[in-house]
């Protein structure tokens, strides 16, 4: 979720709205609720918080304007949907969002959610059994579209510091700007950012491999548009949504479990006034014992959830060490090799774009492709247009890096972007999608099959455990009838 300081997105009224409000005015005033949103936080009230900022934004506009947290209380009592940044204070905190997108019925999530959590099984299945193999076990939040995974890394630890060293700043990128809240190490704290997006793009390719072929719809890097489903439900598919680490750290948020989801009522013009009414409140819960489905009825019962806030963490747990595993089996990976190639050049000067990017040969592109590059205002911000460009200037021989730098020179254009890219990096966002989408040519079969293989073994060893205590107590048994 991005939390672009300030800038509304407009919305269409609704007359539902205010008894929305009032009924999140009631259930935001039980103490287990407000405990557990701090909790999240980082602290046990408001001035002992580690995040660097909340949000709240009200069921009509989601503005994301960043304030301090000792302001969370007077949000609550007006009844708002509160986001805390992820950038952290003590901290560097990994998330991993998965949704579902209908791009032709929006309201689809929202209207079925028992069908829209069923068909993401297998990914949540495939990203816990993973993070379990690295010895991670996130704290799992259900939204009102998916499921969000989150835990985070001590930014003292050795993680955070080779983090920090296969981080890459995008070039031409300013030093992001300061958070209300930023630490001294607040350079590094970007650099780490970066590496850690290229360890989520790892265990996200890792699901993608193992959750695929047991989907009923396609699953994608991003919201990446799709072709229309058979049984006729539109252009529906799951989103391993890792877009957030191709933005500045500052910049983005995430709902903190318990808070109101207000996205429905915010997107009106998109669900229609129709269907609104029939969606009800919806609330981010997190799992914990619970199946999906326990979660899904205390998500739209805000009694249920207040008495589940008083029985359950959402504390951010701390998997510095289970982090250590994921990296050091990623630098040996396939992935970790692409990386390499794909920085080992640079993006053209700008002064040189007119002799370099500019002189690429558009007629000779697809028409899809072409018209992303001639009209970037906004073809070129859709990620699957971002694909095309990349797939095609591959098959042609670019070197990955360029096809970013080629991208980006059309972000720094003056294509009527207006306010698009005051708090967000032209540069930054290009290297991420062209990496991710290259990346896919990429192969990791083998690195899979080493998780499967150790899950084997690990079973094994199990098994043959139980059997030994099994033999021993039928023994104990046997002496003590002799």
């Amino acid at each position: 979720m991005r939390a672009p300081c300030g800038h509304a997105r407009s919305t269409a009224p609704s007359s539902a709205m205010e008894d929305m409000l009032q009924t999140f005015r009631s259930y935001y005033k039980k103490p287990a609720v407000r405990s557990r949103i701090l909790e999240f936080l980082g602290g046990a009230s408001p001035v002992s918080t580690t995040c660097d900022y909340i949000t709240a934004d009200s069921s009509t506009q989601a503005m994301r304007r960043p304030e301090l947290p000792n302001a969370l209380y007077s949000k609550l009592d007006n009844g708002l949907d509160i986001c805390r940044s992820l950038g952290d204070r003590e901290s560097l905190i990994a998330h991993l969002d998965v949704e579902y997108v209908n791009f032709d019925f929006v309201a689809e999530p929202y209207l079925d959610p028992v069908r829209t959590f069923e068909l993401q099984e297998p990914v949540v299945k495939a990203i816990e059994r993973i993070l379990a193999h690295y010895g991670i076990r996130a704290l799992h939040v259900l939204s009102g579209r998916g499921h969000h995974f989150a835990w985070k890394i001590n930014r003292s630890s050795d993680v955070f510091r080779k983090l920090c060293s296969i981080g890459r700043k995008a070039p031409g990128a300013n030093e992001p700007q300061q958070t209300l809240r930023d630490g001294a190490d607040s350079p590094l704290l970007h650099q780490a950012f970066a590496g850690l997006g290229m360890l989520m793009e790892f265990i996200s390719r890792l699901v993608l491999e193992m959750a695929s072929s047991e989907c009923a719809i396609p699953i994608k890097l991003t919201a990446v548009e799709v072709d229309p489903s058979a049984k006729g439900r539109g252009r529906e598919m799951i989103s391993l949504d890792i877009s957030e680490y191709g933005d500045p750290l500052p910049t983005r948020t995430v709902r903190a479990p318990f808070s109101a989801y207000f996205k429905p009522w915010q997107q009106l013009h998109s669900i229609g006034q129709n269907n609104i009414g029939k969606i009800g409140p919806i609330i981010f819960i997190p799992l914990d014992k619970m199946d999906t489905q326990q979660g899904l009825l205390a998500m739209h019962d805000p009694d249920l959830a207040a008495r589940l806030a008083e029985t359950i963490s959402t504390s951010i747990p701390d998997h510095t060490i289970g982090m250590w595993r994921l990296l050091q089996h990623y630098m040996n990976s396939p992935l970790h090799h692409f990386h390499e190639y794909f920085y080992s050049q640079d993006h053209e000067p700008v002064a040189r774009w007119p002799l370099t990017y500019d002189m690429t040969h558009l007629e000779e592109l697809p028409g899809a492709v072409r018209n992303a590059l001639l009209f970037p205002n906004d073809l070129l911000l859709k990620p699957c247009n971002m694909r095309k460009v990349t797939e095609t200037l591959l098959s042609k021989g670019w070197h990955p890096r360029h096809i970013a730098g080629l991208i980006r020179s059309k972000f720094e254009r003056d294509y009527g972007w207006g306010d698009q890219w005051i708090d967000y990096s032209p540069s930054m966002r290009a290297d991420f999608y062209v990496r991710i989408f290259a990346g896919l040519n990429v192969s990791l079969k083998e690195t899979l099959a080493e998780i499967c293989a150790a899950e084997d073994s690990n079973s094994s060893a199990q098994w043959m455990r139980s059997e030994t205590t099994r033999k021993n107590q039928h023994l104990t048994m046997e002496t003590i009838r002799l």
